[in-house]
Parts: C-alpha cells; sequence; structure tokens
C-alpha cells in the first residue's frame, strides 16, 4: 500500500483541517496540539484522553481527521478506528503509536485507519501525514509500504518477508496471547498440557520469529498484541 504525497498547501481549501486527539498522555496531547496549530490551514478542534471520551467528541465535532493511539491506557484504540469507521466513514483516521509499526500497521489499517505513523518520527512527519490521509490517501513510512507492496507483488514467492504474526503457527499464537494475559510458562504448560519445557521452545521460536532478544521483549511485545 503505497505512501502518497498530500496536496501541498495553497489548494482550493479555504477552511483549515479539523483535527481531533486522543491520546492518554496530557504532555503528547500538548506537543500535538501546539504542532498542529502552528500550521495556519489547521486547528486542533478536540482533545481527549479516553476511547469513550474521544468518540463522544468525535461524533460531536466531526473533525477532519482524528489522531488516535493505540493504547489508551486499558483500552484500545482499534476499538475507537472500527467505531468511526462504521458511524463517521468520511473522518479519517490516523494512528500515532509508540508500538513497533510493523506489528500493527497492518491490523490497524484493516481495522478502518487511513495512516499509521510511530511517535518518534511525529515530529518531523505528523504533518505530511495528517495532510495525506486527509486528502483521502493512505500513511505509511517509505519502509512499512516498501514491505506490504513486496509482499502484495511476491505472487507467493518466499523471497519476500511476511508480516511477523503471519509466520507464528497456531500453537504460536496460543502461548504468546497468553503470555500477554500475564500467564507465567508453567501456568502456560498446564493451561494448553505441555510441558514446561515444550512451553520455552515455543517461546525462543516465537522470539525468533518477531525479532525479539529476550524474555522482556517478549513479554512486552505479547502485552502490546493482547491489549489492541
Amino acid at each position: 500500500m503505497p505512501r502518497d504525497a498530500a496536496p501541498e498547501k495553497g489548494s482550493p481549501r479555504t477552511k483549515p483541517l479539523r483535527i481531533a486527539i486522543v491520546d492518554d498522555h496530557p504532555i503528547v496531547r500538548k506537543g500535538l496540539t501546539e504542532l498542529i496549530n502552528h500550521e495556519p490551514d489547521m486547528t486542533v478542534c478536540s482533545e481527549s484522553d479516553t476511547a469513550g471520551g474521544g468518540l463522544e467528541r468525535i461524533h460531536a465535532d466531526h473533525p477532519d481527521v482524528a489522531i488516535v493511539d493505540l493504547s489508551l491506557g486499558m483500552e484500545s484504540g482499534l476499538q475507537v478506528v472500527k467505531q468511526i469507521d462504521v458511524t463517521l466513514p468520511d473522518v479519517r483516521v490516523l494512528i500515532l503509536s509508540m508500538h513497533d509499526e510493523t506489528l500493527h500497521a497492518e491490523r490497524a489499517l484493516a481495522a478502518g485507519a487511513r495512516g499509521y505513523i510511530m511517535k518518534h518520527e511525529a515530529m518531523h512527519n505528523l504533518i505530511g501525514a495528517i495532510r495525506c490521509v486527509a486528502s483521502g490517501k493512505t500513511y505509511l513510512s517509505p519502509q512499512m509500504s516498501e514491505r506490504i507492496l513486496a509482499r502484495l507483488t511476491s505472487r507467493g514467492t518466499t523471497q519476500v518477508e511476511s508480516a511477523p504474526f503471519d509466520r507464528l503457527t497456531d500453537r504460536e499464537r496460543e502461548v504468546f496471547t497468553l503470555i500477554g494475559r500475564g500467564l507465567a510458562t508453567r501456568a502456560i504448560a498446564q493451561q494448553l498440557a505441555l510441558s514446561v519445557k515444550t512451553v520455552e521452545t515455543y517461546q525462543a521460536r516465537i522470539k525468533e520469529k518477531l525479532g525479539l532478544t529476550n524474555g522482556h521483549e517478549l513479554t512486552r511485545a505479547a502485552v502490546s498484541w493482547t491489549q489492541l
């Protein structure tokens, strides 16, 4: 899915783009608001720190673009995306997240988002991403765009890397999900009727397939995946 350039400033549009922000970090919201309001053709029309509050404000304000964090405390930003896609399909959603795009971007797009940008890129790329999705196009980083395009055009060859979670077997996904739910290795073994050693083998395979280096990274990725 290519990353298309958005129209330049000075387009025929006369009203500023109205942007809603849904993020549970006050400092992030403040920084985003200042960055966006600095643009003469953009304005932040609402800020929310919860999924429910965000949906309420978005329905009331009907912004052009909604910037939504994937993790909203114990809530999932994906639920916000899905609700907007169903009830307000003309509101373009841009996901802004600390979570690795290679793990979550395609899932967000499938839920109805029009773009995905990681927070560490926001300072340099957020304004362009907003313009892109506001114009009806899809925004992804060049690396993620190439990754998806390569897989779509590979025609089933094994030379192109698939999405990380697509490489997990059903059993590995079961183990990964249980890790994300907070179960220890022995508890996972008991629930799946496996030996502890077998579960440890699955954990090692998951780390290898997802490019994770240790148990802490595995747990963090599993919790992130399970919460979304």
